[in-house]
């Protein structure tokens, strides 16, 4: 008897939840610690709801007010959400800005005084358990009309908590709020590439690495990447770069047993050895305002940026050694395939099952064989002119797309295109969601909701 689709797929989302689990294990299984939790996959454990409803509470165990404005995700450990904010002196003069009415990209016009803050919530109640001021004072750096003051998503390894602030610093806490150490960064000036009077603001997220802190910082003052101990804050290394501004988050992968770190970029793509700095492979091109993180599945490193022309994608075998950048008459040895017009501007692909989906800032989604880069489908998530800035996550076979307007396209994963269902959180969103233990964690302009069956 021929299964129905309806079938087939419950049968494939099993499948998909019995491999996160094998894969993820049992340290990892119900945390999400970073941005898109573990290794920045964006793939989370359990089965989230597929529908929703904002109005009338279905499927909403909770709802928190989160004061200031922050694009930061929330991330989980155990019975924990952390997260962070920036508070105005004056909140109702606090513009937000989204889609291409941002385009022109001139510095947010806002109030001087601000409050940088750390919160801590029960997974299971939404109550706030503990809230601290980070700092208070005049930011040193403007932001970008669409973007916030607390763009930087804080990490854990269960016993610190880190939180980076850009110029206004790096900071670790322990998970009961006790600050253990502030290490002053100095100025981080991300600007786009040849217009230095513009101030973006800084968005690279750190992560942790065993007992290290890892953060990038491609600014365009300054270019480097380092190593702090987890510990004490003190700098362990610090590797100079050749880069302009990148907006980020760094990511470690451990292969033969050597951690690289791997970084986007738009002069220099590209791995170093995480122990020695030594630099691994190579490529240069692309967008010139990089953000996208680099991830690593089925075998393969992921890097794509899109901003200002090409709009790449590449996929990288992780042995590769020296310069590997394409063209249209070569493939150099340690490029798997690449493709120069189905990459991404600012979401983080994500690769689940055998296929990566790579969702444009305008709503294109193109759905590839993560091996081959072979097309599966390419379509429009959104009629009209939605954006997207918050990545995709996945769980338990399925994909959700989370537009700016607060739409969250839930899809089926797999070959074809199939929309489940599409919930709207009635306000901007613009803050990646987190997966943990069957819940979807989603920040809006003023709220976090926890979203379970």
């Amino acid at each position: 008897m021929r299964s129905s689709p309806q079938r087939a797929v419950r049968a494939y989302a099993s499948a998909l939840c019995f491999i996160l689990v094998v894969v993820v294990g049992p340290a990892l299984a119900g945390n999400w610690p970073q941005f898109r939790g573990p290794q920045a996959s964006g793939v989370g454990d359990g089965d989230p709801p597929t529908e929703w409803q904002v109005e009338s509470g279905q499927n909403i165990k909770w709802k928190t007010a989160i004061p200031g404005l922050g694009h930061s995700c929330p991330i989980v450990w155990e019975k924990r959400v952390f997260l962070t904010t920036a508070v105005s002196s004056d909140d109702d003069n606090v513009q937000l800005t989204k889609g291409w009415e941002a385009a022109a990209g001139h510095p947010a016009k806002d109030p001087d005084t601000w409050t940088w803050q750390v919160l801590c919530l029960d997974v299971d109640t939404g109550k706030i358990l503990w809230q601290r001021d980070a700092c208070h004072g005049t930011p040193k750096n403007k932001r970008h009309p669409k973007a916030s003051h607390a763009n930087c998503t804080p990490a854990t390894d269960g016993t610190h908590l880190v939180v980076l602030f850009g110029s206004e610093g790096l900071l670790c806490y322990d998970l009961d709020g006790k600050l253990l150490w502030r290490v002053d960064m100095g100025i981080l000036h991300a600007s786009p590439k040849g217009s230095p009077d513009l101030q973006w603001g800084y968005a690279s997220s750190p992560i942790i690495y065993k007992d290290l802190i890892v953060v990038q910082c491609d600014c365009h003052n300054t270019n480097f990447w380092a190593v702090y101990d987890i510990k004490t804050g003190r700098e362990v290394r610090r590797i100079e770069r050749q880069e302009d501004s990148t907006w980020s988050t760094p990511n470690v992968f451990e292969i033969g047993g050597r951690p690289q770190i791997v970084l986007n970029g738009y002069k220099h793509m590209g791995a170093y050895d995480l122990n020695t700095g030594e630099e691994l492979w190579k490529l240069r091109g692309g967008g010139d305002v990089p953000v996208p993180t680099p991830l690593f599945a089925q075998g393969l490193i992921f890097v794509t940026n899109g901003h200002g022309g090409p709009m790449p994608i590449y996929a990288i075998q992780p042995e590769a050694r020296g310069d590997v950048t394409p063209g249209d008459d070569n493939e150099p040895e340690g490029m798997a395939w690449w493709d120069k017009r189905r990459g991404s501007y600012i979401p983080t692909p994500i690769v689940y099952g055998e296929n990566v989906y790579v969702c444009n800032d305008n709503s294109i989604l193109s759905v590839m064989d993560a091996k081959t880069g072979e097309l599966r489908y390419r379509k429009r998530l959104a009629d009209g002119r939605a954006n997207y800035t918050a990545s995709a996550v996945a769980a338990c076979g399925k994909v959700y797309f989370t537009s700016e307007d607060g739409d969250v396209h839930v899809l089926s994963a797999g070959n074809d295109y199939e929309l489940l269902a599409t919930n709207a959180m009635g306000e901007t969103c613009m803050a990646t969601p987190a997966i943990a233990d069957g819940r979807l964690f989603i920040r809006t302009r003023s709220q976090l909701y926890c979203i379970g069956k």
